[in-house]
């Protein structure tokens, strides 16, 4: 009889049986800005108990944007969202299990959605196109970017063959790099998905070197869950940590205020069939979701008028003024606003440097204000009218 008590509560104990539930769920809050990504494996697993899930998961996390990967039935994806009360959705079809998105509609404006990467040279890097959003969250603009690379692989790199898994997926790093570089050098830019290898191999093996190299502008948010305990992974079946979310520099400081954070959501702790439960009917992936506190201590209206040691030459102008100050002891950024306190231009300064030129041609006439920032404090101001 003994022996037959344990033997029950070994079996019971491979299952959640706390008190948590999908109620019990939270993450998003009214004033932070959430993104999160999730493979959701072939929508739906398993029909319309998969779309419930989902539905009420999103639903409790309170997220205001999921980038979706691996939808299969786009109508049953269209009856989910038309079912969830704050959010939309968005996707192109479902060839080869398509990208969407679900997005909360009260806070985030849609200024575009598209793909990039469409035509048939890129097919090799991308099975899937990448969807780019560009969407403006409390008056912040901010691009996301999301993915689903090429699956697969012996983790080695092979640079001569181009049909090699980690080749194609550097080949991908490399155009996804080299799209933001060219097109939003200084937006606030989140590149999520499956990206479908981990961060941690040697950079000879590593299929997102371009980026490590490139770490004065580019940081992976979720390293310190790729370099933690395999518990918090998002694919616990291998176990490995396959799903990232990769943010510009212009999202540096914003990364390290207080009520910003990055967490792989173990949903499987709140279902009482635990992973079980989870794989059999919502997903082999977790969903990873960063939370973004912006940072609104610098913003136009705490601006201090009193510091004015900044000025910009000629002013008014037209186009194009350059703006001067002391050198900088210290790296620290510039930032533009229109007269409405929108902020609509951010650039890092390094150490050393004493002006900037700032191209506004592609701005509305009017006044602006430039201030200059270190250590999160603002330490210049000047007031510039755009005429033409």
């Amino acid at each position: 009889m003994k022996k037959h008590s344990i033997i029950i509560i070994l079996i019971l104990s491979s299952y959640n049986l706390s008190a948590q539930s999908i109620e019990d769920l939270s993450f998003g809050t009214d004033t932070t800005f959430e993104a999160m990504t999730w493979n959701i494996e072939w929508f739906p697993k398993n029909g319309q108990t998969t779309a419930n899930y989902v539905s009420q998961i999103i639903e409790a996390l309170d997220v205001d944007l999921v980038a979706i990967q691996e939808v299969d039935d786009t109508i049953l994806f269209k009856q989910m969202i038309n079912g969830m009360n704050e959010y939309e959705g968005y996707f192109k079809s479902s060839w080869f299990a398509g990208l969407a998105y679900i997005y909360k509609t009260d806070v985030i404006e849609i200024n575009d959605i598209y793909e990039i990467y469409t035509t048939e040279p890129y097919w090799r890097a991308f099975p899937r196109s990448p969807m780019v959003m560009e969407l403006s969250f409390m008056n912040e603009d901010f691009i996301i970017i999301n993915n689903h690379f090429k699956c697969c692989g012996d983790g080695i790199l092979n640079p001569y063959n181009e049909w090699d898994e980690e080749t194609r997926r550097l080949d991908a790093s490399n155009l996804i790099k080299q799209f933001i570089d060219s097109n939003f050098p200084n937006k606030r830019v989140i590149v999520l998905g499956d990206l479908n290898d981990v961060l941690t191999d040697e950079p000879v093996n590593n299929v997102f070197q371009p980026f490590f190299d490139d770490a004065g502008n580019y940081l992976f948010a979720d390293m310190n869950i790729a370099l933690g305990n395999s518990s918090n992974w998002s694919y616990p079946t291998w176990p490995s940590h396959l799903d990232h979310i990769l943010v510009t520099n212009e999202l540096f400081d914003e990364l390290e205020n207080e009520g910003s954070d990055i967490e792989c959501i173990r949903i499987d702790d709140y279902l009482s069939g635990g992973w079980w439960e989870y794989e059999s009917n919502i997903s082999d992936h977790r969903p990873l979701a960063l939370k973004i506190k912006p940072d609104h201590g610098a913003g136009i209206n705490e601006i201090n008028t009193s510091v004015l040691i900044l000025s910009n030459y000629p002013n008014p102008f037209t186009d194009v003024t350059n703006i001067f100050f002391n050198p900088v002891r210290e790296n620290t950024k510039i930032e533009i606003y229109n007269s409405t306190g929108q902020k609509v231009y951010s650039e890092n300064i390094p150490k050393g440097q004493s002006s900037l030129i700032w191209n506004a041609e592609s701005f509305p006439n009017g006044v602006y204000f430039s201030i200059l920032i270190s250590n999160r404090e603002v330490i210049g101001f000047s007031k510039m009218l755009h005429a033409r």
